[in-house]
């Protein structure tokens, strides 16, 4: 196939922007990717433009990547939209390379972005109102919320606060508990690391450091999930720019990683407990094939932790330790900065900040910036190849899409 490189890459700070707009966010991603990989405007041949949240916050359909990048003076190129739940950053970057290997061009910019935060709480809230199947709402509730069955929380236990995707990752956390012993003193180690991370990296959303007891002291959300380990509403944005080995040499002055590999996909009507059939399993193992490497080679990884159990998963299904025992190599350090295999070093969802559609390209430029030696206090020591995982939506009972990359030095 086609040799793919990212040359540059640009994000702002995910958190509250209640100030800026979808184009200024644009403006500083983009900006920021091609100032990092000096290039120009002219240099793009295409770009893929993702974003979910504009059309019910600010009524903007149909032409979003249209209308924010010709704010910055794109114009004529191929520029296409696409909405693909929480896993669209990495859509885009995919997309992005596919028009690559597709000749299309040679120079391709993939953009996440996102406003989430509102006066209208009715707004915020409706983004995530669409993803699941919303004929079919009722069966939904009743599948997850048996696999949960069997495990209830301890007696005097707060209620927690109605969030039905959290209430979701709950139920589904309980059903892993249950099966392999995991406890919500795993998940608070898991919170605990990636809020530590997070205080080692300017562009996250939150900075705090936080114990293993605060995080477990922490208002509830849904059993055995508190604050601390569920991921934040956030405004942000983050580009990629990408080209083939042909176009390389227009950019000298860039620190090129490349593109080894990346797998979108869909589920499937399996079974919760046929854990091999898992969507982002299966992605993973198709983007190491065509990588040629296997989890063993990886030196960091970012995983989608919209929650902290959600890590606990993603880190088995990217085969970094049995099925089963996410939970334990958290608690080990396994997965922390100086451990086997740091994951989210930059803070993860749960305190970089989750703004949908940015959250994948996010996940891109922390491992870009780590392949390149130049993540300060947080760099891993000898990264050489790295793994995003990015999904999104939920249908049946896994994620409805997601993509699974590999980047090497």
């Amino acid at each position: 196939m086609e040799e793919i490189f990212i040359v540059g890459v640009g994000m702002t700070r995910f958190g509250k922007h209640r100030d800026r707009s979808v184009k200024s966010l644009v403006a500083e991603a983009v900006g920021n990717a091609l100032s990092d990989a000096n290039a120009q405007q002219g240099d793009v041949g295409a770009a893929v433009f993702s974003n979910i949240t504009q059309g019910i916050m600010e009524g903007q359909h149909a032409i979003r990547g249209q209308v924010a990048l010709r704010s910055m003076g794109f114009s004529e190129i191929p520029i296409v939209n696409v909405e693909n739940a929480c896993a669209g950053g990495a859509t885009a970057l995919h997309q992005a390379a596919m028009m690559l290997r597709a000749g299309l061009t040679d120079v391709a910019l993939a953009i996440g972005v996102e406003k989430m935060h509102s006066d209208d709480k009715l707004k915020s809230s409706a983004i995530f109102d669409g993803g699941w199947d919303v004929h079919d709402l009722d069966a939904i509730a009743e599948r997850l919320t048996a696999i949960g069955n069997g495990l209830s929380p301890p007696p005097g236990t707060p209620e927690g606060v109605r969030s039905p995707f959290m209430e979701l990752y709950a139920s589904v956390t309980r059903g892993h508990m249950r099966m392999f012993g995991t406890t919500q003193e795993h998940l608070a180690a898991v919170a605990s690391k990636n809020h530590r991370h997070s205080t080692m990296n300017p562009l996250a959303q939150y900075q705090q450091d936080m114990s293993i007891e605060e995080v477990l002291n922490a208002p509830m959300i849904a059993w055995p999930l508190t604050l601390p380990m569920c991921s934040p509403i956030s405004d942000g944005a983050a580009a990629a720019l990408l080209c083939t080995r042909a176009a390389l040499s227009r950019f000298n002055d860039a620190a090129p990683v490349r593109l080894l590999s990346t797998v979108l996909t869909s589920g499937s009507d399996r079974e919760w407990a046929e854990f091999d059939r898992h969507l982002c399993r299966k992605a993973a193992m198709k983007a190491y094939e065509e990588a040629g490497i296997g989890p063993s080679d990886v030196s960091v990884a970012e995983v989608h932790d919209a929650s902290a159990f959600a890590e606990i998963i993603q880190v088995e299904n990217l085969g970094f330790c049995e099925v089963g025992q996410g939970g334990w190599i958290a608690a080990r350090g396994e997965t922390a900065l100086g451990g086997r295999i740091p994951v989210n070093p930059s803070g993860g969802l749960e305190s970089k900040g989750h703004p949908i559609s940015a959250t994948g390209l996010g996940q891109i430029h922390e491992l870009v910036t780590q392949l390149r030696g130049r993540a300060g206090p947080r760099q891993v020591a000898g990264a050489r190849i790295a793994v995003a995982e990015n999904g999104g939506g939920h249908h049946g009972v896994e994620e409805a899409a997601a993509v699974v990359t590999v980047l090497a030095a």
